[in-house]
């Protein structure tokens, strides 16, 4: 449930009053039940924008709309953003209008974000993460730190693309254990948020604190500079032999390996370590891969506990209308299958 206060608190605090330029255009493609959708057809209509709207996502006619419309502003998902790039290669367009392009709504990979820098080097992209509960965005990578962190030779600060930036100032963002006590600074934990655009209600259920804070179910941890970096959610965490891994940190080195083009990691149960990882993996049409390869791929990046037991090659993923990876499905998938192989 959003109500009214929390909507008002993140519109007057993200935009300016009849602030858009006369050329301005916002390009929606995400469905419009989604906050994503929601608050910024609330922006665009408080700052004056004209919109566009693309009532089902398909990249080729996202491409047109953003040419022929002169689109100066979009919000995309990851994996709308990597189809995008494809078709923009394919056909050789540039979008010369296009001034700010935003990314949320899951994990971007970072060989996505460099190409899309790389292939539109004029547009400002922007990172933010949020919740519905939040009322959308609560932390944000700005133009500014793309461009630091593409730039710079320290890993450090290139490990900023796999950030979602800082918090905003309108609101408070913490780390917290699972007694719900404040972690320091590059441990990992739940993160909390607490602000007036926080609703965290629910149909006949208040996730409040009485003091105010929601706690999120997303895992994530700060760095030194106040960075923070997103893991998942918490019940995605795949615990082998008590060890946390994290499905993303594995899904990332898969997606750097070159025949890749997609790749989804979960936990499946096993009997001697409790869960064991298992690995989706789509390959580019021109670039042959096999599954000893990929494996031993991830073994020369990362500990041998993070190495898929169980990887298989798909032609696609499965996700839903928001180009969110459903992780459930593909849990349950490979534990059906494993099932009738015993």
């Amino acid at each position: 449930m959003l109500r009214h206060e929390n909507l008002t608190s993140y519109v007057l605090s993200t935009v300016e009053f009849m602030g858009s330029e006369e050329s301005e255009c916002a390009l929606m493609s995400v469905p419009p039940y989604h906050i994503a959708s929601i608050s910024a057809f609330l922006t665009g209509v408080y700052n004056g924008r004209r919109i566009v709207q693309l009532p089902n996502f398909d990249e080729k006619e996202w491409v047109r709309l953003a040419s022929e419309e002169a689109v100066t502003f979009a919000m995309v998902v990851p994996t709308m953003l990597k189809r995008i790039l494809d078709v923009m290669e394919g056909e050789g367009v540039s979008l010369p209008a296009l001034r700010q392009l935003s990314y949320g709504g899951g994990v971007m990979p970072v060989p996505v974000i460099e190409r899309a820098m790389r292939l539109l080097p004029h547009v400002d992209f922007v990172n933010a993460y949020g919740l519905t509960e939040t009322s959308s965005t609560v932390a944000l990578l700005g133009p500014e730190d793309h461009r630091v962190a593409i730039a710079s030779d320290d890993p450090k600060v290139r490990a900023r693309l796999g950030s979602v930036g800082r918090p905003l100032p309108t609101l408070e963002l913490e780390i917290r254990d699972d007694q719900g006590h404040p972690v320091p600074v590059g441990t990992s934990g739940e993160i909390w948020v607490r602000g007036d655009q926080v609703s965290g209600e629910y149909l006949g259920k208040r996730a409040l604190h009485p003091d105010g804070w929601f706690p999120t179910n997303d895992g994530g941890h700060f760095d030194d500079d106040g960075f923070l970096y997103v893991e998942g959610r918490l019940d995605d965490v795949i615990v082998r032999g008590g060890e946390n891994m994290s499905p993303g940190e594995i899904e990332e080195v898969l997606l750097e390996h070159p025949a890749v083009a997609d790749a989804a990691v979960c936990g499946i149960p096993d009997e001697e370590w409790g869960e064991v990882v298992a690995a989706a993996v789509v390959l580019q049409h021109d670039h042959p891969a096999t599954e000893a390869e990929l494996k031993e791929w991830v073994r020369a990046r990362l500990r041998s506990t993070r190495v898929p037991e169980h990887l298989e090659f798909r032609e696609l993923l499965p996700y839903n209308d928001m180009g969110k990876l459903l992780r459930r499905v593909l849990r349950d998938e490979f534990s059906a299958a494993r099932d009738q192989e015993s």
